[in-house]
């Protein structure tokens, strides 16, 4: 636990002694799902909750690398399609080959707790950061301090309390 703090605070002061432009994702919301995601492993909850934060620091860590990618003109066929697999695979992979994937015993709707949780923390995280450019679209602001922040985890959040208190009824 001390590691995983010692990191995320080196990542943290890192943020902001090296300060970027702007991201497609903000640096506050890809910290929080990555301490949500450690604070829930700790507490012991279940995989399938777990893996919603993890989708969402995927795809967050996606977004990042495409608009990084991009600022720097690098450009080449499928880039955004390669991005997203590269980081999805980097992180899902392993787990499998490590047999923290794949138990069978360990499955929502026949498909793996933590591969489902991580496509449905994606799809929530999408839907926050969807949310988000709508209402600044719309109002031409944003509605309140750390919009683009509170969207996407209140999303996550959402989507964690559904799996959490209902997901039972899914085995």
């Amino acid at each position: 636990m001390k590691k995983a703090f010692k990191i995320l605070s080196a990542l943290f002061v890192v943020l902001f002694v090296f300060p970027v432009k702007t991201y497609a994702v903000c640096p506050i919301c890809t910290v929080a799902v990555a301490a949500g995601l450690g604070l829930s492993r700790y507490l012991g909850i279940d995989d399938a909750v777990s893996s919603i934060w993890i989708g969402g620091l995927i795809l967050s860590v996606s977004f990042w690398t495409i608009d990084w990618l991009s600022k720097k003109k690098v450009a080449f066929k499928y880039k955004n399609i390669l991005v997203f697999v590269f980081w999805y695979g980097l992180t899902l992979i392993p787990l499998q080959l490590t047999g923290i994937m794949g138990h069978p015993f360990n499955v929502i709707l026949g498909v793996d707790k933590i591969l489902f949780g991580t496509a449905v923390g994606s799809i929530f995280f999408l839907l926050g950061v969807w949310a988000d450019k709508k209402v600044r679209e719309k109002r031409g602001k944003q509605l309140f301090a750390f919009q683009r922040v509170v969207f996407p985890m209140v999303s996550l959040a959402i989507a964690s309390l559904v799996v959490y208190f209902y997901g039972g009824y899914l085995y």
